[in-house]
């Protein structure tokens, strides 16, 4: 079995928790703040955790722009 790549989310260079302020199809815009750079996974639906224990999925084909923070 072929060893898997770790393909890390670049966000990660910002910090180990960073703020995404993420912009929908249509205008609307969602500031999550105490996002774990380390748990993000990308797919169809991009998921990541919380410093308050939230799991957040967000459907790709409806984002526009993501903006990160360092909150470090």
């Amino acid at each position: 079995m072929p060893k898997q790549i770790d393909l890390k989310s670049s966000v990660e260079s910002k910090g180990k928790t960073v703020t995404q302020i993420i912009t929908f199809m249509g205008g609307t815009k969602k500031t999550i703040k105490g996002v774990i750079s380390s748990s993000i996974s990308q797919g169809q639906f991009t998921k990541f955790n919380t410093t308050d224990g939230r799991l957040v999925m967000v459907n790709d084909q409806n984002v526009l722009c993501v903006e990160v923070f360092s909150e470090e």
